[in-house]
């Protein structure tokens, strides 16, 4: 059992980019926090695995929902499925990301156009579907998944770097606007996660996994559940104060000088 601020019984998360990866761990974290759960990706295959995982571990509900959340109807659906399963929504992670590797050599407009597609337009159909809702059960919580290349930029991922950047932004105008309706937004720029799209993308990209973590403090990558956990916290009243802000979960930056002890 989750200490009082961390527990979310009862209450309703919707998990976009749930059948894998930060995704898939998140919803397990809040399940096991006590929300009811309803998964969004495109896979539905993924999402039944994941959420048929989650009611047998923790005996709370979940909601698989095969949805692309760049498009608006599917968006309105799947808001829908969850106001209607479970009669309320009071969490949002907008976790639904991703990328391909291209210099901007040679980079054509469609690949700039998809990355902010699902990276910025996807997260603000979401958000502006739940909004209503979590007005409704009195406030609550929406979590962005950025990343470090939000912070930094990585080169070879320009669309990438700058969709995650205008997320970030996004973050802090959305928390200003709703702010009033007891409706927190917050962001979580992520570094390297190995969970199975990262790795694809890093794998594709010719990217090393162990020069990815020496970028890191630790001098490793992270996995899924060390960004789970800070969502919970997002997620809950142990935030209740915590409003347009972007954490970095990504092991500390590895400075340049002298070794250390």
């Amino acid at each position: 059992m989750y200490p009082a601020p961390f527990d979310l019984t009862d209450r309703v998360a919707i998990v976009t980019g749930g059948g894998t990866g930060i995704g898939a761990a998140a919803a397990r974290v809040l399940a096991q926090a006590g929300a009811d759960t309803v998964l969004a990706s495109r896979t539905q295959e993924n999402l039944e695995r994941v959420a048929k995982k989650i009611e047998s571990e923790t005996s709370r509900r979940s909601l698989a929902v095969p949805t692309d959340v760049r498009d608006e109807e599917q968006v309105a659906a799947l808001v829908d499925a969850a106001k209607s399963a479970f009669g309320r929504i009071d969490v949002l992670v907008n976790n639904a990301g991703g990328t391909r590797h291209a210099y901007l050599s040679d980079l054509e407009p469609d690949g700039w156009d998809r990355a902010f597609s699902l990276n910025v337009r996807g997260p603000y159909l979401c958000t502006r579907a739940v909004g209503p809702h979590l007005i409704e059960s009195g406030g609550g919580s929406v979590i962005n998944i950025s990343s470090g290349a939000g912070m930094t930029g990585v080169r070879g991922f320009a669309p990438y770097s700058a969709a995650k950047a205008g997320l970030q932004m996004f973050t802090r105008v959305a928390a200003a606007e709703w702010g009033a309706h007891g409706i927190r937004v917050n962001c979580l720029a992520v570094g390297a996660i190995a969970s199975e799209n990262p790795l694809k993308a890093w794998k594709a990209a010719g990217l090393d996994l162990a020069d990815l973590g020496r970028g890191s403090a630790l001098g490793r990558v992270g996995t899924p559940e060390e960004v789970a956990y800070p969502i919970l916290f997002l997620a809950s009243d142990a935030a209740a104060y915590v409003n347009g802000v972007t954490f970095e979960v990504n092991g500390g930056a590895a400075l340049g000088g002298g070794d250390g002890p």
